[in-house]
């Protein structure tokens, strides 16, 4: 086998620079104007020239130059068969909070690897906790002038970084933000509050750290941790109160207070699980600023109801509808958010009625109780010989990107098959569930 098989080219877009100059899928890309290829940043940063010249090992082990003729900028057209061009490097960390370490035996091994790759950061918005990172790794993504980088932070007190990620290597975080400051590289951060250990006043430190670096630090975000009933051996953790819930909101809610008169920005933002824990009313869109937390769950309620009201305004009602009814299966934490969701809906089209059922997620433990980690056993467990009208709606978030699977490997099919039932997956905006209750 090929040492660089990594660089091996799956696809060819059709009449692109690299079609015309005649590389071909299984081709494999060692160097871009003389220059040896480490992964999926070296390539993109040589390949950025105008007319380049690449060096290819053929399947049959010949090796040719070949001129490629484009504009500065222009994309090369190939899709690599591993999207890094290298190995990914998995994590380091023994996270105490970590979600991985709560998983089931006897799933798919990919469900078990833990990454903690910076690329991936880059490419898909991993966060990610620098602690597999040198000085000179930092260094690389200061010259390709890579950003923004999204850090799971979790403490900035050295010790207690050391002792929640389980890495003796993890306490000098600060150091590295820092750097990247001074490059100007664009970051978020993340933290995951465990009760007792980096909350209270361990949060207030950390969020006074954090906010020197901004706005080149342009995000901070808190989320509680997530408990399964798979934590035999593991550190001992448990989820917030109403009354904690609530007191790490006024807690974020100073800090952003502080920050608008310093930045004309909110800066940290606490995601909707707690406000939906302490039952407080969620904040209003623009103390969102710009909802650019959102794969952290922060302001996605939020936004999903102004997507809903902007869509109930812009569609036309028709002169006539049938009558429709629907069930939409979400997790136990957003269901009532989602009854209120529908009310707006069904209060324009009262011929459209809808049952929001909330599922108990039996196969993790019942103290998960977010869509996306609902599986295809539980649904069908707990839905099973009801009547669902004429079609159950679902959550995209359910399924593994990119599949029409769950994640016990259940497929959608298998689901629908199961349950008689029309089912349709909602995308993430409001829009969608919108015109899904419509029919449409």
């Amino acid at each position: 086998m090929l040492s660089n098989s990594s660089h091996k080219i799956q696809q060819v877009s059709e009449g692109s620079p690299a079609a015309l100059a005649g590389l071909q899928p299984g081709d494999i890309i060692t160097k871009i104007n003389n220059v040896k290829l480490v992964d999926i940043f070296d390539y993109h940063y040589y390949s950025d020239d105008a007319d380049i010249t690449v060096e290819v090992l053929h399947e049959d082990g010949s090796s040719t130059e070949i001129f490629v003729k484009k504009d500065e900028g222009e994309d090369l057209g190939v899709i690599f068969c591993n999207g890094l061009m290298d190995d990914y490097k998995s994590c380091s960390n023994k996270c105490a909070f970590c979600f991985i370490d709560q998983m089931p035996p006897g799933m798919r091994d990919t469900l078990y690897f833990k990454d903690d790759d910076t690329r991936l950061s880059f490419l898909q918005g991993n966060y990610v906790t620098l602690t597999n990172m040198k000085m000179q790794d930092l260094d690389r993504i200061i010259a390709y002038k890579l950003g923004p980088i999204n850090i799971s932070v979790h403490a900035t007190n050295p010790d207690l970084r050391v002792k929640l990620l389980h890495n003796r290597f993890a306490g000098d975080i600060l150091g590295k933000i820092t750097k990247l400051y001074n490059a100007q590289i664009p970051m978020n951060a993340q933290v995951v509050a465990c009760p007792g250990l980096n909350d209270g006043e361990e949060l207030d430190r950390t969020i006074s750290d954090l906010m020197e670096f901004a706005p080149v630090m342009a995000s901070m975000s808190v989320v509680p941790v997530g408990i399964t009933k798979y934590r035999d051996g593991l550190y001992p953790l448990r989820t917030y109160t109403m009354d904690e819930a609530s007191a790490v909101i006024d807690q974020i809610e100073h800090w952003q207070d502080v920050a608008m008169k310093r930045f004309g920005t909110h800066f940290v933002q606490a995601s909707d699980e707690w406000y939906i824990i302490a039952d407080r009313p969620l904040p209003e869109a623009n103390r969102y600023d710009g909802f650019i937390q959102l794969e952290n769950g922060v302001g996605m309620l939020r936004l999903l109801k102004e997507e809903v009201l902007d869509a109930l305004e812009d569609i036309k009602k028709p002169l006539f509808m049938k009558k429709h009814r629907y069930t939409i299966a979400t997790g136990k934490l957003a269901a009532p958010f989602i009854r209120e969701l529908c009310r707006d809906i069904t209060e324009k089209y009262p011929r459209v009625s809808v049952e929001v059922i909330p599922i108990t997620n039996d196969f993790f433990g019942q103290e998960i109780t977010v869509a996306g980690l609902i599986t295809g056993q539980d649904l069908i467990n707990q839905l099973r010989n009801r009547d669902l009208g004429d079609g159950l709606l679902l959550s995209c978030t359910m399924l593994r990107s990119g599949e029409e699977v769950f994640l016990d490997d259940i497929t959608l099919d298998e689901l629908s098959e199961t349950l008689h039932v029309k089912t349709r997956i909602v995308q993430s905006d409001g829009r969608d569930l919108v015109c899904a209750l419509l029919g449409r």
